[in-house]
């Protein structure tokens, strides 16, 4: 299938790899027909390699609602994102739309995704974020001309997902894992280990990803290796996170860490990207 150069990241998502694409490439298999993101986010490397047959995971609903949605209503979602205005008033007016249950559960599929996108372009440092009781909680961006409507890509993302074979869950990924068939090509980029106790982001759902939680992640690369399955995964270049992975093909990689309130914190930071393949 023909590349479409403008189908990316309809998203900006913590931790998204567009900037590492090209540091990626040469990392990658030569070959990918069927690849699987079980931790999806903003989709940089499954719309760059945009391969024939996909398998795309995401724990946070609302995330691949939008996907759904993007894939099956394109032109309703961009009808809907028309109507949004960037001021502090509607911004403020939208992101209470689920503190109110019985009025949220009356929306549409439509309009939830649209108030995910608006939201995402018109927030703060573009940072989707959630309290513990699963509400968007990211404050306004005061952003003089967002680009609320882009829908050149929106479309070119839906006729992707619609020309392609994609499978889209919001599940456990362990169990998107154990289901996929040998030759799958899986990219794994889970919540990064923290490099330091105020380091750590897990607002995108509600729960987080404890240490514990890595650990069961490399139980799972170790399952993928017996299978014959090829893996590559992002992670933070903890001594934690090489420990755990020892065993595997290490490359410590530049990356900017975006997620800062304080513009002088964010710069270059190292992360690790392990394959159980040269």
């Amino acid at each position: 299938m023909k590349k479409n150069k403008l189908v990316a990241p309809v998203l900006k998502w913590v931790g998204g790899k567009r900037q590492l694409l090209e540091t990626f490439r040469p990392m990658l298999p030569k070959r990918i027909t069927t690849y699987c993101e079980p931790f999806v986010g903003g989709g940089a490397l499954l719309f760059h390699l945009q391969p024939n047959t996909a398998y795309i995971n995401d724990i946070n609903p609302e995330l691949i609602r939008v996907y759904t949605v993007i894939k099956e209503n394109v032109d309703g979602l961009i009808e809907e994102l028309e109507k949004f205005e960037n001021t502090a008033e509607q911004f403020y007016a939208v992101r209470d739309w689920d503190r109110n249950r019985d009025y949220y559960a009356t929306l549409s599929d439509v309009q939830k995704a649209a108030r995910v996108l608006y939201l995402n372009k018109t927030c703060f440092n573009g940072l989707y974020r959630v309290n513990n009781a699963g509400e968007f909680n990211s404050p306004f961006g005061n952003y003089r001309n967002p680009n609320i409507v882009n829908a050149p890509v929106l479309r070119a993302v839906s006729a992707y997902l619609n020309t392609a074979d994609v499978h889209m869950t919001t599940m456990d990924y362990a169990e998107v894992l154990r289901n996929i068939p040998r030759g799958t090509f899986v990219y794994l980029d889970p919540p990064y280990d923290p490099v330091s106790e105020t380091a750590s982001f897990t607002g995108y759902s509600r729960g987080g990803f404890s240490r514990d939680d890595q650990i069961r992640l490399r139980e799972c690369c170790d399952d993928l290796t017996a299978r014959g399955i090829k893996f590559m995964l992002s992670n933070s270049a903890t001594d934690f996170i090489l420990e755990q992975y020892a065993a595997y093909n290490i490359t410590v990689v530049q990356a900017k860490r975006a997620v800062n309130s304080v513009a002088s914190k964010r710069g270059d930071v190292d992360e690790v990207v392990v394959r159980n393949y040269e």
